[in-house]
């Protein structure tokens, strides 16, 4: 499994390499958000690389999430959103 920081998102559904995958929030933090504990569906080997799709919706106190338009983008065809946060160890 793999724990991810999270603050003020909604998860509906994570994949991980092509396969729906298991999650869970554990306990709140006041300054150090949620963790997002994702279980991949099947063991990875030791230095396999997993793509991992998460979908998500923020809101209005999502701390350090910023959005760039199409037009703000090199391709001009999709938005495009980055985090400014750090790792937290929870």
């Amino acid at each position: 499994s793999q724990v991810l920081d999270t603050r003020d998102v909604q998860v509906f559904k994570v994949i991980v390499n092509g396969q729906d995958a298991q999650f869970t929030f554990g306990e709140k933090h006041s300054f150090k958000g949620t963790p997002l504990e994702i279980t991949f569906p099947k063991e990875l080997r030791r230095g396999q690389e997993a793509i991992v799709e998460i979908s998500f919706e923020s809101s209005p106190k999502s701390s350090a999430l910023q959005w760039f338009t199409p037009e703000q983008t090199s391709g001009k065809k999709h938005p495009f959103l980055f985090s400014q946060c750090q790792v937290e160890y929870l």
